[in-house]
């Protein structure tokens, strides 16, 4: 039987996801931004908790309506860092590879909110794909290539199996990331199609789970996951830092242990970054200091995440251990090439 995906405001309604009332106020969010929930998400919420953290991930909120000044279109700065269609080279020995614009669910915090979804173009054409391969060929700097878009692990194993073939082909590139939702959104894509792909595919591969809270770690997706483990394919986390979400001691530390119980090795926490519609999940980076310290005093080494921030404008990420304010409460953030960039940004 065919999942159900929820893809619009009517459709969270006839669900009970959101009441009748709520459509005057949600049909303008709907209008900017994709919405997207599947059956499995959808299951996990408890609709009789008006905070459910789940629910808070992918139901739209009228607050998505609010952009503040310093808030971007493109707040880590891919465009400008995008030499051909598909490809972004912010950094010299890997490349993000941008296969598609689209996602198993739509979270409402995400960076890229304003460049997914079915609304556009929803993969690269096979030209642009060619162009992309071919960039990645001619610079033999790139070590590792991170399939990412949209979610890699939504492609068929036919459209994967030619990704891969033509990365084969390029023997200066040993690494391939993955990142992806499907293992705890649709863990049933992790098929042993899927699997045997990955482990042949000639290069090295991790995949890079993106979750935020531990109730996404369903005994589904722990299945997902250990059999991708349990085929020699390392797994790393990514989780973002949410208000309403996992923003106290209790929740994130639940959060990394399960990561880790799962084989899963904590790798990043985000600070959110400036997308614009939301202002209402970001915490102070100070407010995330003081939770990433409390971390450091109640887990195990194994369960501590990076807690990071992607500078806007494309100038990467820098870790926000032990940053301070200056007195206007800005900070002075030195990127991997020695500038310094004021955060927020000037508005």
């Amino acid at each position: 039987m065919k999942s159900t995906t929820l893809t619009s405001v009517g459709d969270l309604i006839a669900e009970g996801l959101v009441p009748p009332a709520a459509r005057e106020s949600l049909t303008p969010v709907g209008d900017l931004y994709a919405i997207a929930i599947n059956e499995m998400m959808a299951a996990l919420i408890d609709r009789n908790d008006p905070a459910d953290p789940i629910a808070r991930q992918f139901i739209p909120d009228a607050d998505e309506l609010v952009t503040t000044p310093e808030e971007l279109a493109d707040p880590i700065g891919d465009t400008p860092m995008s030499p051909v269609e598909g490809i972004v080279h912010r950094y010299p020995d890997r490349v993000l590879l941008k296969l598609l614009h689209v996602c198993p669910v739509y979270c409402r915090f995400c960076f890229r909110r304003e460049s997914v979804g079915p609304a556009g173009a929803t993969h690269l054409s096979s030209d642009a794909l060619v162009r992309a391969f071919a960039y990645i060929a001619a610079h033999d700097e790139i070590f590792e290539v991170i399939l990412t878009g949209g979610d890699p692990l939504i492609l068929s194993p036919r459209r994967l199996e030619d990704i891969f073939a033509r990365l084969r082909a390029i023997a200066h590139v040993q690494v391939v990331r993955i990142h992806t939702r499907v293992p705890v959104v649709s863990p049933e894509l992790v098929s042993n199609t899927l699997v045997d792909l990955l482990r042949s595919s000639g290069k090295t591969i991790y995949v890079a789970l993106h979750a935020n809270h531990a109730r996404e770690l369903t005994e589904d997706a722990k299945a997902a996951c250990a059999k991708l483990i349990d085929a020699g394919i390392p797994m790393l986390s990514q989780s973002v830092l949410l208000r309403g979400v996992n923003d106290d001691v209790a929740t994130l530390a639940a959060l990394m242990r399960a990561f880790v119980a799962t084989r899963i090795k904590p790798y990043y926490l985000h600070h959110p970054d400036l997308a614009r519609g939301t202002s209402h999940f970001r915490l102070s980076i100070a407010e995330g200091q003081k939770l990433v310290e409390e971390l450091r005093g109640k887990l195990s080494g194994l369960c501590q995440p990076r807690y990071m921030l992607d500078i806007p404008g494309g100038f990467g990420k820098v870790a926000l251990d032990g940053t301070a304010p200056d007195e206007d409460g800005r900070y002075h953030l030195r990127d991997f090439r020695g500038r310094t960039h004021l955060y927020p940004p000037a508005t």
